[in-house]
This record gives C-alpha cells, structure tokens and sequence, in this order.
C-alpha cells in the first residue's frame, strides 16, 4: 500500500508498504480522508521522537473485524491504545495509560495510509448525515470540547480562546455552544470575521509574540496557538485565580515564569483528548460546521505536499484523500 512515512526525521511517500495486521480485536480500516493536524508538523520537528507511519484524524470503512456487524461500517476511531491492565485502565482513565500507544504518534502506525488497524472499542460509526471530510474532524473537535469537560462554564464566565488555526477555530465553536461570554484572539482577519458573523467577540492580532490588548482579564483562557510562547502570553490575559487550558503541543521548549502562577493563584489544566460521541452529536445537529475550514483536499500520491501546505500561514486544514 501507499503511506506518508516518517522515518530519521524525513518524511517520505513509502508505494510499498505492507498492509497492516490486525491484532485480535482489532478492525483493518481502509481510509478515505486524512486530515493534517498541527502535532504532524511538530513530529516532523523531532516532537515525541515519532517513527512510522503518520496521520490520527481519519474516517473510513470497515474491511475486516471479528464483529460481522462492523463490515463496510463509515468510521472514525480515538487515538488512545490503552494496555487494559494498569490502574489508569482500570479507573476508566486509558487516554493517561502509560503503556499506551497513540495512533500516528507513539508506537502505532497511522492513517496517512491506505489503509490503518485500530480497536474495534476505539472506533465509531459515522452517523449518515456527516460527510466523510466533516467526519475527518471528530477527533479535533472532540478535543475542543474536552476543555467544557475539565472547566466549568456557564454564561456568566469570561472566555478567551487565544489562536485562530483549526483547533482553535473548533474550540471557538465548541465554546460558543456553552453561551459563555467569549472572545476569540487571532491573526486571520477573514477566520475572525467568520467568527464574529456568528455572534462571537474577536480580537485582531499582528504580532504573533504580542499580547492581545483587552479591557478584562478572563475566568478562563485556552490556549492554542501552537507556539511556545503562548502560555506566558495567557497568564497576561488570565484573572487571578482563573484558570489556563493548555492545548498546543510543540516541539520547541518554552521557559514559563512559575512565579506569576504562584503568586496569582493561577489554575493550569493540560487538555488533550475528548468525547467522540459529543463531537458527532455536534455536527450531525449543525451547532459545528467545519466545511468552511477545509482550504484543500491533496491525493496521497501528492502527500508531502499536503505537509507543505499545512504549513502555510494562510492554511486552516489540508485534507488528504486516499483515491
């Protein structure tokens, strides 16, 4: 088969991959859609030392699995390959297991591929109204709304969503939905005027190392610019005793000034994976719309050009098709 592979920090388009096995309880998927996510870029830069085949957000079809029932099945699948047998497992915690295996990212081959094995548990059916290059977005989207799972939020709390790229874009609209009093920081003046048409408070930035300048400080500041210098500008932004969602991974080491945390009595959360079943409930309602966010679809053939273009300031998200 053919896959984008990440190999002694180079990436290359492998025509000859085996078709992967499937390990018991495990579904072979063939892919349709792939999405490029900004934790790619960064494995390309040495993020988590990551070899193998690339790609985590996908939808496809079922083309073997023990369950009859799940033959020829539209799916998209959670990352996590929990152990099952740690205490993390066994608390009904297996995203923080550490013997786990994430596909695309550690230890597991991805779906920048034509086809990709994951637990058949991982897996979820794509509801019939969902497209198959919305569907692509599940996994960023769960991701969105596990930041409404870790923080309380109702109307009366002050959000600041810092980054307008894909996730915070998602984030924009997860946040939205909770009716809380948000405001959205980016350096894309057509992302931000989609978001204000949709009723949402938008700060224009120039400079990407620069502050947003705002009247208030915030209950709650998500950080997702993607760059290293993005938690000390969310402690500007952030009241005391608020609360910080980090969400960017990166490649790079930030230094974080631990004293203002200290001193402001500052909540800081990692956020990282989310609920499927509430990301697909989202846009199978409409309340997320994301075929506004796809800037290109690339053949796998043309795979590492997708990368190229993901890189780009002006690229939301570069899809690659499996045809």
């Amino acid at each position: 088969m053919r896959a984008i592979v990440l190999d002694d920090d180079r990436v290359r388009l492998d025509l000859n991959r085996s078709i992967p096995v499937r390990e018991p309880g495990e579904a072979l998927i063939r892919v349709l859609y792939s999405g490029v996510c900004n934790t790619d870029l960064e494995l390309v830069k040495g993020y988590m030392g990551y070899r193998g085949v690339m790609g985590h957000e996908f939808v496809g079809r079922v083309e073997e699995a023990d369950d009859p029932g799940m033959m020829g099945k539209r799916v998209t699948g959670e990352i996590n390959l929990p152990c099952h047998d740690c205490g993390y497992c066994q608390s009904d915690k297996g995203n923080h297991c550490p013997n786990r295996k994430v596909l695309g990212i550690l230890g597991k081959d991805g779906a920048f591929a034509e086809y990709a094995t994951l637990p058949v548990s991982n897996l979820h059916i794509v509801p019939d109204e969902i497209s198959d290059k919305d569907a692509v977005f599940t996994e960023p989207l769960a991701a969105a709304f596990r930041i409404i799972e870790q923080v309380d939020i109702n109307e009366d709390t002050t959000v600041m969503v810092m980054g307008d790229g894909k996730l915070g874009l998602l984030i924009a609209q997860a946040m939205g939905a909770t009716g809380c009093n948000l405001t959205v920081a980016g350096r894309h003046p057509d992302r931000l005027d989609h978001l204000k048409q949709n009723g949402i408070n938008t700060i224009l930035v120039n400079n990407k190392d620069k502050t947003p300048e705002t009247e208030i400080l915030y209950d709650l500041v998500v950080e997702a610019t993607g760059s290293k210098n993005g938690f000390n500008m969310a402690l500007d932004l952030v009241r005391p005793e608020g609360t910080i969602a980090l969400k960017s991974t990166v490649a790079d080491t930030a230094s974080i000034d631990t004293n203002r945390l200290v001193i402001n009595e500052v909540t800081m959360i990692g956020s990282r994976c989310g609920p499927f079943t509430k990301a697909l409930s989202a846009m199978k309602d409409g309340s997320v719309k994301t075929d506004w966010l796809v800037n290109e679809t690339v053949p796998l053939d043309n795979g590492l050009r997708a990368l190229e273009l993901a890189e780009r300031r002006d690229t939301i998200k570069i899809l690659i098709s499996m045809d």
